[in-house]
C-alpha cells in the first residue's frame, strides 16, 4: 500500500495542479509496478496548503508498509520516479518524504 498526499502551495497556478491531478494515474501505475502492490492498495490525495516561500512549493509524503524486498535503495529509487513525474507534471521544484509505517499499529478500513 503506498498512500501518497501531495501538498501543492496555493500560490501554484491552476495548470500546475491540473497537469498533478492527469499525473496521478502514471504515478500509481510506477508504484504499484515498483512496490508490486495491487492499485486497489493505493490511496493519493492532492492537498492545496498555505506554505512559506523559502520552502518547496510541491512537496510529496510516501507512506508504505516495510516488505523484506522494500530496501532503502529501493524505497530511495522510487521515490526518485516519484519526484520526476511530479516535477515534470507540476513544473515545480519537489521535495519527497518516505515514511515506512508500522505494520502492528497500522489499520485501514476501506
Amino acid at each position: 500500500m503506498p498512500n501518497i498526499k501531495i501538498y501543492v502551495d496555493e500560490t501554484l497556478p491552476e495548470a500546475s495542479v491540473t497537469s498533478l491531478k492527469s499525473a496521478l494515474l502514471p504515478i500509481r501505475e510506477m508504484l504499484c509496478v515498483e512496490l508490486k502492490v495491487d492499485t486497489s492498495a493505493c490511496q493519493f490525495a492532492i492537498l492545496q496548503v498555505a506554505g512559506l516561500d523559502d520552502q518547496p512549493h510541491v512537496n510529496v509524503e510516501l507512506m508504505i508498509l516495510p516488505k523484506p524486498d522494500r530496501t532503502q535503495e529501493t524505497v530511495r529509487d522510487v521515490c526518485r520516479k516519484l519526484r520526476e513525474m511530479v516535477t515534470e507534471a507540476s513544473g515545480q521544484y519537489v521535495a519527497v518524504r518516505a515514511t515506512a509505517l508500522d505494520p502492528q499499529t497500522y489499520i485501514a478500513l476501506k
